[in-house]
């Protein structure tokens, strides 16, 4: 059953402490212009960083990897993509610089969701922007790829049409006709987009997509400075359990989406308790270069050089990094493997 519905919404009561994380969620936002309006080179360097993050972790998420240095490259400067992963994570790229761009003149529509699942494959081979024409499920893979259960059986393929596009007709009657609360009715859509899950494949990524494209149009901007699709891939493990929490029984329309609500909303809080931290950081002057360089570490999930660091750094010097990587590894934060140009930091 659609989570957008006026009957559901009807059903459906917050607790108090809920309640209370709305109003803080609405105490970020209130600061949210102050904090956009410091240090403008600052926040470029926010902004940039952030759409390397989303294009790498939103497609790692899926199991699609490039080396960073790859990434940036394809984001930065829209380097050529040289093998199948590189053309996956490039489509991406175009699809979060539309929305970056231009969120403000798109809706969420049937004919935007088949325009931004197109621009995953523009690279590729195949044609995207089409509904899948097999039924297919929300699986759980174990170490060796093999299906280790079954976490959610989606709409059938003939049925995807019509799911759609009652999302969609619901979704604008909750904004403009019901006037539902945003921070509600945001991120129900993305659950009943991945309950419907309309595509053969990147149905999480559109959905990554589509979240970015609904926060910004309630006015909620930490994602064009923080990425959260970062904060999604650093929480995968809770991300898929809240999520297979709020799907069960969503055929019947007895879906319980307490636990995907307060995961979003965690998400969002997080994303701006970063965004202050990283704007305060850059404004306090001395000793804000290495708040800076342990911020950039803190986010890392991965292995990473010296010239990681540095590059997400601009204006630090590598020496600066080097310091600040010694004192992390003798204070048990950091362990670094090989030497010289091959050496790697990574979190124990």
């Amino acid at each position: 059953m659609n989570s957008l519905s006026l009957e559901f919404f009807n059903r459906l009561k917050l607790t108090s402490e809920q309640g209370s994380t709305l109003a803080k969620i609405g105490e970020y936002k209130g600061r949210q212009e102050l904090f956009t309006r410091q240090t403008p080179e600052a926040l470029e360097t926010l902004r940039q960083t952030a759409i390397i993050e989303s294009s790498e972790c939103s497609n790692r998420l899926e199991g699609i990897i490039a080396p960073h240095k790859r990434i940036k490259a394809l984001v930065l400067h829209n380097t050529t993509p040289r093998d199948r992963s590189e053309q996956e994570i490039a489509g991406y790229r175009d699809a979060l610089t539309l929305i970056h761009e231009s969120a403000q003149h798109m809706k969420v529509s049937v004919n935007v969701c088949l325009q931004l699942h197109s621009m995953l494959y523009r690279y590729l081979p195949q044609e995207g922007g089409r509904w899948k024409m097999t039924d297919n499920e929300i699986v759980e893979k174990n170490a060796h790829g093999s299906v280790a259960r079954v976490r959610f059986k989606a709409v059938s393929a003939v049925a995807t049409p019509r799911a759609m596009e009652e999302m969609v007709t619901n979704y604008a009657a909750a904004i403009e006709k019901h006037h539902k609360e945003p921070l509600l009715v945001a991120p129900l859509a993305i659950l009943d987009f991945l309950c419907i899950h309309p595509f053969g494949d990147g149905n999480g990524r559109v959905s990554r997509l589509l979240t970015l494209m609904t926060l910004y149009h309630f006015g909620y901007d930490v994602g064009r400075y923080i990425s959260l699709e970062r904060i999604f891939e650093e929480s995968k493990k809770t991300y898929y359990e809240m999520l297979e929490a709020s799907s069960q029984r969503w055929h019947e329309g007895k879906q319980d989406v307490h636990p995907w609500l307060n995961y979003y909303w965690g998400v969002l809080i997080r994303a701006y308790k970063e965004l202050e931290e990283r704007v305060g950081t850059i404004r306090t002057g001395k000793g804000s270069k290495t708040e800076q360089i342990r911020l950039i570490i803190g986010r890392k999930t991965m292995p990473f050089s010296i010239s990681d660091i540095e590059s997400d750094c601009p204006g630090i010097s590598r020496d600066m990094v080097r310091v600040v990587l010694r004192q992390m590894r003798s204070e048990g934060i950091l362990a670094s493997t090989g030497r010289g140009p091959a050496s790697r930091w990574l979190k124990k």
